[in-house]
């Protein structure tokens, strides 16, 4: 299973990850040499290829006939996709989903290959040495699915507003029609006891939409931190009274709104307690299994948290799957950290960023968990061009997705000319540990700026990230730097401060575990080759850090008092 719940009744599936694949590496000195591998699974776990970069190949085979739809939630960086030999798909985009679908599939067996380019080059823009470790291969899920002529693709679903226990609803619902001809049908949609349907229509040669305008849903219960309610959206297509195919995914009914300098969740003021979160693991790298992600998340509760930043892109649709489950709000961004101007000026920057922003929501769109989508982490944002970039993202993020706030978590005190575009003003600040100020000091510097010179005013402020690092196992009286001690005592100092700032909505913390980065990138600032700012180390072993953050953020409220 791809996702914690099954997504479809009428459509013949099959799961081709959770068994092993055949893996040759195409290029080195191993080249050639073909072993077996779970799938999913990142080729940098596997022995002796810790360091690899360069074109590998998976294989697998599969039976099939007529049309059928691969969908691979994930393959890092560029994926090549053939079926018995031929090509007949590409894709570049580590964390984003994407389908290859095929017509008239000749009964019997049949050879899939996957070749995979872990390496950095200069037209992969979004992939690069980085402060975090750019895993290759097929590192999630890929299914197998036989669909008809006419075949569902997405279901959205997008509570408008409350009124007295009845929700104004409206769904829109994608579907394909691989024939060459327009092709009558009707598509159905239950939603929490509701059941509305379009219709006849006519769906054109190609990819169809179609909205059901406003309707209501009755007696349903909203979803939130407290109460995370769930209901099944079912989509069904039918054909002269046969149902030719059906889709099933999830959704909860809450608002998410702006007003002045909150960010409200069903009309209460929010107060973020988070993490940042790598998908990182040394037996698994970004390949976290269900039971590993579970696990995660059951210390993001016991920390107190209430929201996870999906840092440094978006994350495995597991994960988002049990966010909803148990309350938990998410910031999910786009996969981009740290490119400079320079790179922002490569011919490939918009089209890659617009692809993922794309391929994100669309997949995404359902979560009642993610609340805030983010993009650009600590990019370039000092130039005009740089500030169109920002510009073009945030505009196509809201003809996607109306019913969320968008944002993009800066560092660049004084230059940024980029914080009128975000709902929200986000800032990675580190007081105790790079910067001289304290806590209190830099959030008042950046709230009178903001107010005045930076162009946020009357914004919620949220702080994006804020850590110390620190070595687990290391302890040390005097607090000597990499000790746990010191990361404790600073990381103690750092939150009450946040917390009592008046001018904050909340923050995250970098981060929740230590994660592997890229041995090129910042080596001697970064001991063991890890990020080492995690409450818990990679192996999820708390640090002294824990205990201070878990008391902190447990004291907390959830939800800010109203102005």
């Amino acid at each position: 299973m791809l996702r914690t719940f099954e997504m479809h009744q009428v459509r013949k599936t099959t799961e081709l990850s959770g068994k092993l694949w055949s893996f040759t590496p195409l290029e080195g000195e191993q080249a050639g040499e073909t072993m077996k591998v779970m799938v999913p699974s990142c080729l940098e776990t596997y022995p002796g290829f810790g360091n690899y970069r360069g074109i590998v190949s998976y294989e697998t085979v599969f039976e099939a006939q007529g049309n059928i739809r691969l969908e691979f939630k994930g393959v890092s960086h560029f994926a090549r996709i053939y079926i018995d030999g031929k090509e007949e798909a590409a894709h570049y985009g580590s964390y984003t989903p994407f389908t290859v679908c095929l017509k008239n599939l000749a009964a019997g067996e049949h050879t899939l290959k996957v070749e995979v380019d872990n390496a950095f080059r200069d037209d992969y823009v979004l992939d690069f040495p980085n402060d975090y470790m750019s895993y290759g291969g097929i590192s999630r899920g890929v299914m197998l699915e036989q669909v008809e002529e006419l075949y569902l693709e997405w279901v959205h679903v997008t509570p408008l507003q409350e009124k007295n226990g009845v929700w104004t609803v409206r769904a829109e619902v994608s579907c394909h029609n691989l024939t060459e001809m327009p092709q009558r049908a009707m598509i159905r949609l239950k939603l929490a006891d509701r059941e509305v349907t379009s219709g006849e229509i006519q769906l054109m040669p190609g990819e169809n939409t179609y909205t059901f305008e406003e309707f209501h849903a009755e007696d349903v219960t909203p979803w939130s931190m407290e109460t995370p309610a769930l209901y099944q959206v079912l989509a069904t297509l039918e054909q002269k009274g046969v149902v030719v195919d059906d889709l099933i995914d999830r959704t909860g009914f809450r608002l998410v709104r702006l007003e002045g300098r909150e960010v409200l969740l069903n009309g209460k003021p929010l107060r973020i307690k988070g993490f940042c979160r790598h998908e990182d693991h040394p037996q698994y790298g970004c390949a976290l299994p269900r039971e590993a992600i579970a696990y995660d998340l059951q210390l993001v509760k016991d920390l107190g948290a209430n929201s996870v930043r999906t840092s440094h892109y978006p994350n495995d649709e597991l994960f988002l799957d049990m966010c909803d489950e148990l309350g938990i709000l998410v910031w999910e961004e786009n996969h981009a950290r740290g490119i400079d101007g320079e790179r922002m000026k490569s011919p490939y920057f918009e089209e890659q960023c617009e692809q993922v922003i794309k391929e994100m929501i669309t997949a995404h769109y359902n979560h009642p968990s993610i609340y805030i989508w983010g993009i650009l982490n600590e990019c370039g944002s000092e130039t005009e061009y740089e500030r169109s970039c920002y510009y073009a993202q945030f505009e196509l993020i809201r003809s996607l997705d109306s019913s969320r706030v968008c944002s993009a978590a800066s560092c660049r005190f004084g230059t940024d000319i980029c914080q009128d575009l975000p709902d929200v003003c986000s800032w990675n600040i580190y007081p105790y540990w790079y910067d001289e100020d304290t806590a209190t000091q830099k959030i008042d510097k950046l709230h009178n700026w903001l107010e005045s010179d930076g162009k946020g005013a009357g914004k919620p402020l949220l702080i994006t990230e804020v850590g110390a690092g620190g070595i687990y196992g290391f302890r040390d009286t005097s607090s000597d730097v990499w000790s746990e001690d010191l990361q404790a005592e600073v990381l103690e100092k750092q939150l009450n401060e946040i917390a009592a700032s008046e001018n904050c909505m909340g923050m995250y913390i970098w981060q929740f575990c230590d994660v592997r980065v890229s041995r090129i990138w910042w080596a001697l600032r970064r001991p063991k080759s890890r990020n080492n700012k995690g409450i818990v180390d990679e192996y999820r072993r708390p640090k002294m850090a824990y205990g201070v953050v878990r008391k902190i953020f447990r004291s907390l409220p959830d939800y800010r008092e109203n102005k």
